[in-house]
């Protein structure tokens, strides 16, 4: 397929509340409608047990099945110009019941730059407090798993096994890049 010159017009081809369908010269794509983009959010809970990481695990539609993931949630979807900060400090306790004490931005990433310009924040929060059950909003029906990290690859396994997809995400926890201690 050739790459379109930059000054090829964008053409619309469907705009819904949440997604856009685009089309520039022969390539299509998909966006987020309104300039939103995701806050995706490492949460790393420390104890005496030692290091664990917070997963969500929810029904996925286009998937048709349950999905494990790390928390996330649109930046921007209700109020304009929303910090991704705040939107993953929200999003982390509604999915998880879990608030940080610490945040860092990892940085921006593309989850399938090919197809899909959306992109998102990676934020990594530690110095954890439970403060509620989480399992999301508006009948998300969010399921928290909270993972020893020295077991995370069986864990995933075992999702696998039960027929959970796995968000591309969680390969962080499986190559360790992220989670290494400082």
């Amino acid at each position: 397929m050739p790459i379109p010159s930059p000054d090829t017009p964008i053409e619309t081809r469907w705009e819904g509340r949440f997604i856009t369908v685009k089309q520039q010269g022969t390539w299509e794509y998909v966006s987020r409608s309104r300039g939103i983009h995701a806050a995706v959010i490492l949460a790393i809970d420390e104890d005496a047990d030692g290091r664990h990481v917070i997963l969500v695990e929810q029904y996925r539609v286009p998937l048709k099945v349950r999905c494990l993931e790390l928390p996330a949630g649109l930046v921007g979807d209700d109020v304009s110009g929303e910090a991704a900060e705040i939107a993953a400090e929200r999003e982390l306790e509604e999915e998880t019941g879990y608030r940080a004490a610490n945040w860092r931005v990892v940085g921006e990433f593309y989850s399938s730059p090919g197809m899909v310009s959306e992109s998102f924040t990676l934020l990594h929060a530690t110095g954890l407090t439970k403060v509620g059950d989480g399992g999301g909003v508006d009948g998300e029906d969010i399921t928290v798993h909270r993972v020893a990290l020295d077991k995370i690859e069986d864990f995933v396994a075992a999702k696998r096994a039960e027929g959970c997809g796995i968000d591309v995400r969680i390969a962080t926890l499986l190559m360790g890049g992220l989670i290494a201690r400082p």
